[in-house]
This record gives C-alpha cells, sequence and structure tokens, in this order.
C-alpha cells in the first residue's frame, strides 16, 4: 500500500487530503509545519509528499530543498493557494514533482499522486537493474577510516600509479578497486579481474598471459590472457598473496616492460592495463619468509590502501544495515523494513569476524525472517554471536 505524508499547517486541508487518499486505499501520515514533516520523513518511510508551500517557521520550499538534500528520489508534490502559483511554478524548478491547487481539485490530485507514484516506482527499479548490471556499489559510511578510503580514491583514481589494497576478507577491497577504475582514465575500458587464489599454480600463466594452440595437452585452441583482455582498462589481480613464484616472475617482467608472451609463444606482445592489486595478507611478513618477491611488492605498492575491518568501524554499521535492507527488499519486492534503535545497538555488539560480507548476510536473514521492524530481540535470536 503505497504511503504518502501530508504536510500541511492546515487542517481542513490535511483533513480533505486524507479523505480523499484513504477512500482510494494510500496509507496516509500528517505533519502539521514543515520541521515536523522533515523529522517524519524517515528513509524508505514514504511514497510520496504533498507540501503545503505558505507555512509558519519552515516554510515549503526550505521543506523541499531539505528533502531533496536527504531524500533525493522522493517525489513531493507542492500545495499551492491562490497568488503563490509563481512560487509553485519556482518550486518545479528546484525539483518538484507537480504542484496541485487549493482547495484540491479529486480528479486532479488523484492523478498527480499516481503519476508521482509511477515515477518512483520506474526510479527504484532502474536503480535495481543498474545495480544488478554493474558491479559497481557505494561505499556506505562516514566514519573517519571510510572518509580516508574515498579522499585517497578520488586523489589516486584519475592518476596511472598502481594500487596495493589490503585488508581482510570481506571488508571491501573488490569495492575499493572497482571506485579507482571508475575514476581513472580507463573508466571506460574493461576491468578483469583475477581471483589469484581461486586459479591452480600450473593455470595461472595461461590465465594472466593466455596461450598458443598446442602449448600443452588441453590448449586446443589460443587462448587470450587476462593482461590482453584489461589492455586499456584495469586489471585487477585479487589475493595476489597466493600467487606463485614462477608466476610472479612473469608479472614482475609484463609490468616492468608492459610485454608479455603468451604460454607456448614466442611473440611479444604490448598491453597497457593499469594493475591494481589486493590482498589479505600482510606481504612484509611473506617476503621475510620468501613467499613473495620483494621487487614485485615494491612495483605493485606505489599506493597503499588499508581498509579496515568492520569492528573497526563500527559506527557504520547503521547506514551499511540499512543500505542492505534497501537493496535486499528491491531484489525481493517487497515492502520496505527498517531497524529499531535498540536492534542498531545490538547489532554494534557483534564481533564481525567475516566483515561486511557477514553483515549483508545477516541483513538478509532479519529482513526474510522478521517483521516490518526488525527488533532488538530479534537480532538476538537469529544473529549467533
Amino acid at each position: 500500500m503505497p504511503k504518502v505524508l501530508i504536510i500541511d499547517d492546515e487542517k481542513a486541508i490535511r483533513n480533505a487530503l486524507r479523505d480523499i487518499l484513504q477512500f482510494e486505499n494510500f496509507e496516509v501520515e500528517e505533519a502539521a509545519d514543515g520541521a515536523e514533516g522533515i523529522r517524519m520523513a524517515t528513509p524508505g518511510g514514504f511514497d510520496l509528499v504533498l507540501c503545503d508551500i505558505k507555512m509558519p517557521k519552515t516554510d515549503g520550499m526550505e521543506v523541499l530543498t531539505k528533502l531533496q538534500e536527504l531524500h533525493p528520489d522522493l517525489p513531493v508534490v507542492m500545495i499551492t493557494g491562490h497568488g503563490t502559483i509563481d512560487t509553485a511554478v519556482e518550486a518545479l524548478k528546484k525539483g518538484a514533482y507537480d504542484f496541485i491547487a487549493k482547495p484540491p481539485d479529486l480528479n486532479r490530485l488523484l492523478v498527480t499522486v499516481r503519476n508521482a507514484l509511477d515515477r518512483t516506482l520506474l526510479v527504484k527499479e532502474t536503480k535495481t537493474l543498474r545495480r544488478k548490471v554493474s558491479k559497481t556499489r557505494e561505499m556506505v559510511g562516514t566514519s573517519p577510516e571510510l572518509l580516508q578510503i574515498r579522499q585517497l580514491v578520488d586523489r589516486v583514481g584519475p592518476t596511472e600509479a598502481r594500487v596495493l589494497i589490503t585488508g581482510g576478507n570481506g571488508t571491501g577491497k573488490e569495492l575499493v578497486a572497482r571506485w579507482i577504475h571508475e575514476k581513472s582514465q580507463h573508466a571506460n575500458g574493461p576491468m578483469v579481474e583475477v581471483n589469484c587464489a581461486a586459479i591452480p599454480s600450473e593455470l595461472i600463466e595461461s590465465e594472466l598471459f593466455g596461450h598458443e594452440k598446442g602449448a600443452f595437452t588441453s590448449a586446443i585452441k589460443q587462448r587470450i590472457g587476462k593482461f590482453e583482455q584489461a589492455s586499456g582498462g584495469t586489471l585487477f589481480l585479487d589475493e595476489i598473496g597466493d600467487m606463485s613464484l614462477s608466476a610472479q616472475a612473469k608479472v614482475l617482467r609484463a609490468l616492468q616492460e608492459n610485454k608479455i608472451t603468451r604460454v607456448g609463444g614466442e611473440k611479444e606482445i604490448s598491453v597497457s592495463p593499469r594493475v591494481i592489486a589486493a590482498t589479505n595478507k600482510d606481504l612484509r611478513q611473506e617476503i621475510a619468509k620468501g613467499n613473495f618477491r620483494e621487487d614485485l611488492y615494491h612495483r605493485l605498492s606505489v599506493i597503499l590502501i588499508h581498509v579496515p575491518s568492520l569492528n573497526e568501524r563500527k559506527s557504520d554499521i547503521p547506514l551499511l544495515a540499512d543500505h542492505f535492507v534497501q537493496e535486499i527488499c528491491e531484489d525481493y519486492g517487497i515492502p520496505l523494513k527498517s531497524f529499531s534503535q535498540e536492534a542498531y545497538k545490538e547489532l554494534q555488539k557483534i564481533d564481525w569476524t567475516g566483515n561486511i560480507r557477514e553483515l549483508r548476510n545477516v541483513v538478509e536473514r532479519l529482513v526474510i525472517l522478521s517483521d516490518a521492524k526488525i527488533t532488538e530481540k530479534e537480532v538476538r535470536q537469529y544473529v549467533s554471536k
């Protein structure tokens, strides 16, 4: 059931709008002034706002500006009296969806409301589809640690510098790599990922550099390697700490000379990807153990970015939880759910050994098993510590 917020200082107008909308099976809430309306308009709480232009204290234009800052996808329809049409037109220029005149005409009101709700639905569907098509997601949070990473990404992205991203499993290293790619001069090129931990050591060279037909028993045709595929774009070497020493030597040569040779081939091929690497290991320790080449480490770590664990940025958990709830509810096509303040606090008490990946799984579980408001009791019941 669509949910509408009416913000108007005239009780008679609020009552008239409420009666019309409730008759059409809309859920309606009211605010008697602009400041109250802004407080009530929580993220995902309403599908539409009807807001009077002329109100004491906080007027409709201020409410419109604030709602656009807080909830840019929330449509706002302005309510205007005689003599304020020019102001209503100005509101449209500032982002209002439409305006209706006082006293409200039934047909005009319903057409405007339904059109605005259709737009909201289209915006949600478009965002969901874009997210499914693109693997690049938002970096959610306001903690100092995350703000520092954002600043580094903004500064490093447009350069050609190689970047080494460190951090535990599930902290979001791939997301940081994708944002560097998005902000780089290679953004229009491909971002090619290689999970060095998932490929057997005997196949990693073929995966990275390709092979010629007949190079080995199963090489029934020529294969283009990841370095060539990423040329003009970004090559993301995930979990590079698990790469074999022989492959490391060839990667070092490729980085030094911007040339590769396919397995079983003799011809040198020029390549020009930007290389970003990531690892959950301490490469300094791996170097001391003889498991990682120091010269390759220095080639890769022109810029070092460390992604903190979720336990180090627990202040971001409420924002992350809200973000995941919205994503999951949109994916499942169900009404948006929300957390109580006590539930947020309970989530912040948990030791998140699986980091953000674990938090998303937990939020998905809570969305499936809980009612519209996810409570502290449900967090305790469904989340194992």
